[in-house]
């Protein structure tokens, strides 16, 4: 009888502790992490990226890659992936993120694809260029869907943390007034206030007219355990450049994943370790200090390995003062507006076809001639052409993006007033839709301002960027878990 009463105390009790203990784990937030690269090198003899001239493939001196992370709050999915080229259509990122929403059920909305800008890259996008490989594209698009698909496949336990480093050392604003006296003229006939890439140590440099954002920001992926999962930077430094003639090269970005590897002992994790560089707000800054002296000739690759080096010395030492969370809530935002397209007058079209007329050959050699043949092009465009902007948060940290070459003072901005700190904008997001300067750069003209295929947005379209993304991100605040 004894032995029967037991039975029955076991038989009563213990599904009511298993259902307790289930209810206990059903309860529990799981934060999980998932990294991945895949290598989207274009083919010798393809097309290279990046000039105001057409180039062609000569040889590959580092691959080119698609870095992904996915996050996973167990409520909310994010993908973020980060390519190594100049610029790429929309119409490609949109194929890739229908493949990898097809396969991980990752909404295509809660997918932010992104170019480095490296100008030693396959040619995605025509800008200068002749216009990329069908098959180029083709992959592309396959491949960058892989990075999403297979670091969903890589989803782990994971804890996440974040925090600022600062490197000013590295970035230079472009943009330069100049003494009065001599008229900087441009190729369409008129004159600047501004000049880009003045020339170090020029005699009639008066001023940069512009700042600098020093801020790099970097969030990393860890396991419970502390074995590292991921870690995205994001800077606001065009690409470095010096490469080898016709070379392809993921520039200081592809440099810089590397180094991270190293300096994190993190060269031979299973999954891979990935570390990616962003692009932050560059549009208008780059790595030469033109009120400087003139530097020594170097070796291709020299200066972009010592940017990384440096940028990569600076991430180290911020990494250590991060402080993890086992769990953050994810959510993300986005939406389509239209913005109208700076057509040129009939004038203008006349003017450039009588160029192009007396140029020698099909291939256009001076700036007058290569946007002469820029604003035919344009004069082609719609009135009216519709961009994707995006707002990602994680925890109290978030994350913007449009698909433009974003001025650095349109980032600093977005840092100082968004109601998430830290925030950072990634640039050529989503797509690729020109330079986007301010109104008021727009006013004093130079290269980032003329009209052609990598600028051709109304003047206003900074501001109404930036109305929209303030907009999501104050939504993504309004609802936020308390």
């Amino acid at each position: 009888m004894r032995k029967i009463r037991l039975f029955l105390a076991c038989f009563i009790f213990a599904p009511a502790g298993i259902l307790s203990l289930r209810a206990q784990n059903a309860g529990a937030k799981a934060f999980r992490a998932g990294a991945a690269t895949s290598n989207i090198t274009p083919k010798i003899g393809s097309s290279i990226n990046g000039n105001p001239k057409d180039g062609i493939v000569r040889h590959i001196h580092d691959e080119t890659h698609a870095r992904g992370i996915v996050l996973d709050d167990g409520n909310t999915r994010l993908a973020i992936v980060v390519s190594d080229l100049c610029m790429v259509y929309r119409e490609t990122l949109d194929e890739a993120k229908r493949i990898a929403n097809n396969i991980t059920g990752i909404p295509v909305e809660n997918m932010m694809m992104s170019a480095t800008h490296t100008h030693s890259a396959g040619t995605a996008c025509s800008v200068f260029q002749s216009d990329p490989d069908k098959e180029y594209l083709r992959f592309l698009a396959q491949r960058i869907a892989d990075a999403v698909i297979r670091a969903n496949n890589n989803l782990a336990p994971a804890r996440i943390g974040w925090a600022v480093g600062r490197e000013p050392t590295q970035v230079f604003n472009r943009r330069w007034r100049m003494k009065p006296g001599k008229p900087l003229t441009n190729p369409f006939g008129g004159t600047d206030q501004v000049k880009m890439n003045p020339g170090i140590g020029n005699p009639d440099l008066l001023e940069p007219a512009g700042p600098t954002d020093p801020g790099l920001p970097i969030v990393s992926l860890q396991t419970p355990d502390g074995r590292p999962i991921a870690l995205l930077a994001n800077y606001s430094l065009h690409y470095v450049g010096g490469t080898g003639p016709g070379e392809i090269s993921a520039d200081y970005y592809g440099m810089f994943a590397r180094r991270m590897q190293q300096l994190l002992q993190a060269d031979h994790e299973d999954p891979s370790f990935v570390a990616i560089m962003s692009n932050g707000t560059s549009g208008n800054i780059n790595n030469i200090n033109f009120g400087g002296t003139p530097l020594p000739a170097i070796l291709p690759y020299t200066r972009m390995r010592q940017v990384a080096n440096i940028v990569a010395a600076e991430a180290y030492k911020t990494y250590q003062n991060i402080h993890y969370q086992d769990w953050i809530s994810l959510s993300a935002l986005q939406k389509e507006i239209t913005l109208g397209v700076r057509l040129p007058a009939k004038e203008e079209v006349a003017r450039a076809k009588a160029i192009i007329a007396k140029a020698d050959g099909p291939v256009m050699n001076t700036m007058e001639e290569i946007y002469a043949r820029e604003t035919v092009l344009i004069n082609e465009y719609p009135k009216e052409v519709s961009v994707i902007l995006q707002a990602f948060r994680l925890g109290d940290l978030a994350i913007a993006a449009a698909p433009c070459e974003i001025f650095v003072e349109i980032g600093l901005d977005f840092k100082e007033r968004s109601p998430f700190k830290p925030a950072f904008m990634i640039s050529l997001a989503n797509g690729y839709n020109g330079y986007l300067p301010t109104p008021e750069h727009h006013k004093l003209g130079g290269y980032e301002t003329w009209r052609a295929r990598s600028s051709y947005l109304e003047t206003n379209a900074s501001t109404k960027i930036m109305e929209t993304i303030f907009g999501l991100m104050q939504k993504l605040k309004n609802e936020q878990p308390k």
